[in-house]
């Protein structure tokens, strides 16, 4: 039995591994290739909700016609851009984060990865962490109805792990990883490595703000980590 009744669920970009600007500039590539003219910022600030909402977004704010047909080429694009520059060595794990999954595990305390990216797109970031999903509990978009803001990811990591999700921290960088926790009824820890500011994450229900995983891990004491 694990020796702490908190458990862990992380995002995967940006939470545990350094790709988010990678995510953009690949978002860019396929926008581009279907002629869509927007600005790099514009697309970061939609980084690490659902993809198939994030494109509904950005068309519907560009005026262009949503079909499944262009919906579908565009997350094929996203995939081969992203997963070119994974094949070039750029996606890396985050300050600290390897050091902080073993520490987890060293002591015991449960923890799951969810991310709202499909596995396509995962596979390598999961890699690069050296986890083995046969191992640990991995929540890919490809096994739940919604992603976030939605909470199904963290129910179903937190279902795998069989813990209560009130007793989940769920740990990302984003707002609409905050917001899914709210939703999901747990509580949210921020990371700031994916580029939101730490009132951004606060506003959307971040009890704690961290720097990144290696700075999560020198303060792991302050939510609520018993050993």
């Amino acid at each position: 039995m694990p020796r702490s009744s908190t458990a862990f669920l992380f995002d995967l970009d940006g939470t545990l591994v350094d790709s988010v600007y990678q995510h953009v500039l690949a978002w860019k590539e396929a926008l581009d290739r279907e002629g869509v003219d927007l600005s790099v910022w514009r697309i970061h600030r939609k980084i690490g909700m659902s993809g198939g909402l994030f494109t509904n977004i950005l068309l519907r704010e560009t005026g262009l016609d949503i079909t499944d047909e262009r919906l579908e080429r565009l997350r094929g694009w996203h995939a081969e851009a992203y997963n070119r520059q994974a094949a070039a060595g750029a996606i890396r794990p985050l300050p600290g984060a390897t050091e902080l999954l073993a520490f987890l595990t060293a002591e015991a305390i449960p923890w799951a990865i969810a991310t709202s990216g499909r596995m396509e797109t995962a596979a390598p970031n999961i890699a690069a962490l050296g986890v083995d999903p046969a191992k640990v509990p991995v929540v890919t978009r490809d096994q739940v109805r919604y992603a976030k803001p939605d909470p199904d990811l963290f129910l179903a990591a937190a279902d795998r792990l069989g813990v209560d999700i009130g007793h989940s921290l769920v740990i990302g960088d984003s707002i609409w990883d905050m917001l899914a926790a709210q939703r999901a009824r747990a509580l949210g820890v921020g990371l700031l490595s994916g580029g939101y500011g730490r009132e951004e994450l606060e506003r959307s229900g971040a009890f704690r703000v961290y720097d990144d995983p290696a700075d999560l891990l020198r303060h792991v004491d302050e939510v609520a980590v018993r050993r």
